[in-house]
C-alpha cells in the first residue's frame, strides 16, 4: 500500500529523525538467528514460581506457565546492538531480549510481553486516527487504564515520529520479515530494576497487512528464567 509508506515517511509535529533507531535491512533469509540465554524456536522456557506473587499490585502483565517458542525474530539496532524477539505458542505472550556486542552477546535487558491488543488497519485515515500525527501515541506521555507512561524514545515536548524497525523472523514452517514502526513508553513499578512497559508498533507484512499491536511488558532478571 503506497499510502503507507507515504504516511510513515511524513515526521509528526516537531519530531526529529536523530531519535529513530537504524535498522539492518540486509539479513539473510534463510539464516536462522543464533540467540542469548538459549533461546530459539522450538525451545520452552518457564518462569519463576514467585514472580506472580512478587508483581501483584505492581503491573497487570500475566506471567505464563511454562511455555515454547514458536517463531523467534532478531532486529539489528546498529553498533553492535540487537533486540532478540521470542513468540510463545499461546499467542499471548512474548519475550524481547536486548544485547550488544553479538546478537548471543551481553545482555543489557529482558522484558516479557503480553499483547493488549491487535487491530488491522485498512486506510489512511484509519492509520493517522490509530497511531499518527492524528492519535496519542507519540505525546511525552500516555494514559492508559488510567495509569500514566512516560514516552521513552525522542525528545520533542510535543508529538514525535515512531521509531522504525526491521524485524527478520523464522519458525518452524517459514521465514519472513516484518517492519515495524514503534513507540515505546514505560513507568516505574517500585520494585528494584522492574519497569513496566507499553510499546505501540505499525507492523507491515509481505504481502502489505497493516496493523497496531499494543503490547504491556514487565522488566525481569535473566535469572526469573529457565530454558530447556
Amino acid at each position: 500500500m503506497g499510502w503507507f509508506k507515504q504516511m510513515m515517511g511524513l515526521e509528526a509535529p516537531n519530531s526529529n529523525s536523530n531519535s529513530k533507531w537504524i535498522a539492518n535491512d540486509n539479513a539473510p533469509l534463510n539464516e536462522s538467528p543464533v540467540g542469548p540465554l538459549g533461546l530459539a524456536s522450538g525451545k520452552s522456557v518457564m518462569f519463576d514460581s514467585t514472580l506472580t506473587l512478587l508483581l501483584d499490585g505492581k503491573t497487570s502483565v500475566a506471567v505464563p506457565a511454562a511455555q515454547q517458542i514458536w517463531s523467534a525474530g532478531t532486529i539489528e539496532l546498529g553498533q553492535s546492538a540487537w533486540l532478540s524477539r521470542y513468540y510463545m505458542n499461546d499467542e499471548d505472550h512474548w519475550l524481547q531480549v536486548h544485547t550488544t556486542g553479538d546478537i548471543a552477546g551481553q545482555v543489557e535487558s529482558v522484558i516479557l510481553f503480553n499483547y493488549l491488543d491487535y487491530v488491522t488497519i485498512s486506510s489512511e485515515a484509519e492509520l493517522r486516527r490509530l497511531a499518527g500525527p492524528d492519535s496519542l501515541i507519540g505525546l511525552p506521555t500516555y494514559s492508559h487504564n488510567g495509569v500514566e507512561y512516560t514516552r521513552e524514545w525522542g525528545t520533542e515536548s510535543g508529538q514525535t515520529e515512531l521509531v522504525a524497525l526491521s524485524e527478520q523472523l523464522s519458525n518452524p514452517d517459514e521465514n519472513y520479515r516484518i517492519e515495524h514502526h514503534s513507540m515505546l513508553y514505560a513507568r516505574d513499578t517500585g520494585l528494584t530494576n522492574r519497569r513496566e512497559f507499553l510499546l505501540f508498533s505499525v507492523e507491515e507484512d509481505a504481502e502489505g497487512s497493516i496493523s497496531l499491536s499494543t503490547s504491556l511488558g514487565i522488566s525481569l532478571y535473566t535469572t526469573d528464567l529457565t530454558i530447556y
